[in-house]
């Protein structure tokens, strides 16, 4: 009998693969010790920004994705853009499910709350255009797909963000009969209006530096890597040598990002609790439910997860960098933000390990190669 998925996979992982979660943990761990015991740490990061976002952080995710992005075969994205059964269901999910459960769910969960309320469906509105492509290729999803998807989300994230975040904001509520209390009732238009006038700029010149530098630089490294040196060189010299930089941005970004906000997180314990609990049904149910329905409408393994993984995360960057410009950044909304990725990145990572447990169950499972992301 032939090993498990997981296992065949854990079988082949380097030592820093294989004990990711802990790292990670760690890597938490320890930029919320930092940013609660040194002083200013956390004031001093921020002080360079890009697009609201600590010029620490961009350079960590810019490291993060460009390998991963250089991995792709950008030959065979064409056998993507084809497959409505894929890019269909996407814009279902991450453009009305996401936003709309979201919103329910702030509304169910934080009734009381609403500076944390607004910041979780600002957060739902922000679709995942960074870390998604490091959650998809640990869990062997399609990395051509997510390059697709990705991609494809960062358009929407142009176009619609601003006239989603004024919908969920000011129009939906009225309509539904929700009350607004205090200043947040009194002044709830006026700032859905001027977070759809600082969204807009924000959202591109996000997508330019967060998806535009690293795809870009894969590319060119991919074509001229095999020009020079041809595929079979470029994939078994060049990128187990360059892959492992995808993870020390992975590590390297989640310490600055909770060394900003230590802080604010350690100190609040109980606002953090309940922002926390509607995340994580968020998650859970935006997971598994596009997981549930890619594998319904015939999508093998590697598609199904790129499809569940893209659908779950989000783009906390954009949601904390909005959320700051327009309501200060020591508002809740931020907070709210900030709270995202403290969620989002142990629950994505144990997903990884549900997703490779889940693929027994796919009738017509990609099969594990050497190119695979963990293999690398």
């Amino acid at each position: 009998m032939s090993a498990a998925p997981e296992q065949a996979v854990a079988g082949r992982l380097s030592f820093l693969d294989r004990y990711l979660a802990v790292w990670i943990l760690a890597a938490m761990a320890l930029g919320l010790g930092l940013g609660r015991v040194v002083p200013g740490l956390g004031d001093a990061l921020a002080e360079v920004t890009v697009t609201g976002v600590s010029l620490p952080i961009a350079l960590g995710l810019l490291v993060m994705m460009y390998p991963v992005l250089a991995k792709v075969r950008y030959d065979r994205l064409d056998t993507v853009t084809r497959d409505r059964r894929l890019l269909l269901p996407s814009l279902l999910l991450n453009w009305i499910v996401g936003p709309a459960l979201m919103f329910a769910l702030a509304w169910l969960f934080l009734p009381d709350l609403p500076e944390y309320r607004t910041g979780l469906i600002i957060v739902g509105l922000a679709r995942c255009i960074a870390m998604v492509i490091i959650w998809n290729d640990l869990a062997c999803g399609d990395r051509e797909a997510a390059a697709v998807l990705v991609a494809l989300n960062s358009v929407f994230q142009v176009v619609a963000f601003s006239v989603l975040g004024w919908f969920y904001l000011s129009v939906l509520p009225g309509w539904l009969g929700l009350e607004q209390s205090g200043e947040m009732g009194s002044h709830l238009l006026e700032q859905s209006r001027e977070l759809g006038g600082v969204s807009v700029w924000e959202i591109a010149r996000s997508v330019l530096i967060f998806l535009g530098i690293p795809l870009t630089a894969g590319y060119l490294t991919r074509r001229i890597g095999e020009k020079a040196k041809g595929r079979a060189w470029y994939e078994s010299e060049l990128i187990p040598r360059i892959g492992p930089f995808a993870l020390y941005g992975l590590l390297f970004t989640i310490v600055i990002l909770f060394a900003l906000q230590g802080d604010a997180i350690t100190s609040q314990p109980l606002d953090v609790a309940r922002i926390a609990l509607p995340l994580l049904v968020y998650f859970a149910l935006m997971w598994a439910g596009s997981m549930a329905l890619g594998r319904s409408v015939g999508l093998n393994y590697s598609r199904a997860t790129t499809l569940a993984f893209t659908a779950a995360g989000n783009n906390f960057e954009l949601a904390i960098a909005v959320a700051i410009a327009t309501f200060g950044a020591t508002s809740g909304q931020a907070l709210a933000g900030v709270v995202g990725p403290l969620i989002e990145v142990p629950v994505l990572i144990g997903l990884v390990y549900v997703a490779l447990y889940a693929r027994r169950y796919f009738t017509t499972p990609a099969p594990l190669t050497e190119e695979d992301p963990a293999h690398a």
